[in-house]
């Protein structure tokens, strides 16, 4: 008799369902919020364009690197996978610590809770009831109706999951077309309908209220900086189909194919959305939008009037929701990766004999998300750690330059264009916001390296633990 074999993921996403994981995870609330904040960054209306644009072509470096790393090893965890390879265990299980139990544990949570907010915006305030509130080392916590909507969220968005990958593929490709039908209508209804002028494009911003934004980081380099950081936090998801590489049906042709599909499309809505706010808007006037409200409520105010409010919450409900949902079906695997070397809890290995999916795994995610929504820390988690996200994308695409020499022999279905100069600028590029996240924030920057070290003993126990 066979031994029987344990159930294995499936290939069940298809380029369309690929391309829109990348989508729905950069599309969020970026687009619709952090032009006010560059406006004031950099203050002229072209060079905000031109760091949307630098932003694109950044991220697009990035991916050309990852797009020849997946189509050569297309196994489910992406990044764990690429960085086990190419430096050992080490940072493999920092980078797999830092993302399930911080990064994206707080990402999500955040776009849980702003979910929740956004469907109490658009119900005219009516999710406001607070059930109990509580103090805890000087933390303050509610639990209340925008909570429970919040792990709601979480939780569906996990029950979908938990179906056949194609079936969360499906979910994320309809939320993706909706996403972009949303961002082409606002842009679309600032051009066609609201009163604008081209000439709002070659115009400053002269003493605009700029609300929230420190002086620090207002004109020069840092504002430049700060502006890049901005557009980048948009952008960021452009590798989010990475983790999802071992259930990507043709992987060496169609993983390369999603990244630059998401990327082209994702940048080019942008700089349209972007170039219908100055249309419509001065740089003074958007550096005047209040930080409560964003600038694609503003601008929509122009053709739509009052009822402009609700149509930007049903947007930012859209994009949350999203974001949310491509954001569980992919880094669900990174936790599953780590079970499967024996460096996190062996349950979360295994995989559905119906659904073909790492069902623990996601349930896991979900649960620690949701503890981290109910708590409120979300904000703090994400702001740590932000510098940290393109710490390990530098690590990954780095090792290009490790596989090209380490693994010569080794079959490439797509080898990166530009290679070395593209990735080379990506890399010094990445150095520079890293380096200009702790001369500028050094408090956050110094919070997430001491986060990121707390991995270094559950490390030492999983290593014990497998070699027991």
């Amino acid at each position: 008799m066979q031994p029987q074999q344990n159930p294995s993921l499936v290939r069940g996403l298809g380029l369309a369902a690929a391309i829109s994981v990348n989508i729905a995870n950069m599309i969020g609330t970026g687009v619709f919020l952090k032009s006010r904040v560059m406006t004031c960054n950099v203050s002229d209306a072209h060079t905000v364009l031109f760091v949307w644009i630098f932003a694109g072509l950044l991220s697009m470096a990035g991916a050309l690197a990852y797009s020849e790393i997946a189509a050569m090893m297309p196994e489910a965890g992406g990044d764990y996978v690429f960085l086990r390879r190419a430096y050992g265990r080490p940072v493999s299980f920092i980078y797999g610590w830092t993302f399930f139990a911080i990064a994206k544990a707080g990402s999500q949570a955040a776009l849980a809770v702003g979910f929740a907010i956004f469907l109490n915006d658009a119900v005219g305030g009516t999710l406001q009831q607070v059930f109990w509130r509580g103090n805890l080392l000087g933390q303050t916590f509610e639990i209340g109706t925008l909570t429970l909507f919040a792990l709601g969220a979480i939780w569906l968005v996990a029950l979908i999951n938990c179906a056949a990958v194609s079936v969360g593929g499906h979910t994320a490709s309809l939320l993706t077309v909706l996403k972009i039908a949303t961002v082409l209508a606002v842009a679309g209804g600032c051009i066609l309908f609201a009163r604008g002028d081209w000439a709002h494009l070659a115009m400053s911003n002269v003493g605009g209220a700029c609300e929230g934004v420190a002086a620090s980081a207002r004109g020069g380099m840092a504002g430049l900086g700060a502006a890049m950081l901005g557009a980048l936090w948009a952008y960021d998801g452009w590798n989010n189909v990475t983790p999802l590489a071992g259930e990507v049906k043709n992987p060496q042709r169609n993983i390369p194919r999603a990244f630059l599909g998401g990327m082209v499309i994702v940048g080019t809505l942008y700089v349209l959305a972007n170039t219908a706010y100055y249309y419509v808007l001065t740089p003074t006037e958007i550096a005047n939008v209040p930080a409560t409200s964003s600038v694609a409520a503003e601008v929509i105010k122009r053709f739509l009037g009052p009822t402009a409010t609700l149509v930007m919450s049903i947007a930012l409900l859209i994009s949350s929701f999203g974001a949310l949902h491509a954001s569980v079906l992919a880094n669900s695997r990174i936790p599953y990766a780590m079970a499967k070397e024996g460096l996190f809890f062996k349950p979360l290995a295994e995989v559905s004999e119906r659904s073909r999916v790492p069902i623990k795994a996601i349930v896991a995610q979900a649960a620690w998300a949701s503890v981290v929504a109910a708590s409120g820390t979300y904000d703090a988690l994400t702001d740590s750690v932000i510098f940290a996200s393109w710490l390990f994308y530098g690590l990954t695409t780095a090792s290009l330059f490790v596989f090209r020499r380490t693994l010569p022999d080794q079959e490439r279905p797509y080898r990166a264009w530009g290679y070395p100069v593209v990735p080379v600028l990506f890399l010094l590029v990445t150095g520079w916001l890293i380096v200009n996240t702790f001369l500028a924030t050094p408090t956050q920057a110094l919070t997430g390296v001491a986060l990121m070290a707390l991995g270094v003993p559950f490390y030492w126990y999983w290593t014990r633990a497998a070699r027991s």
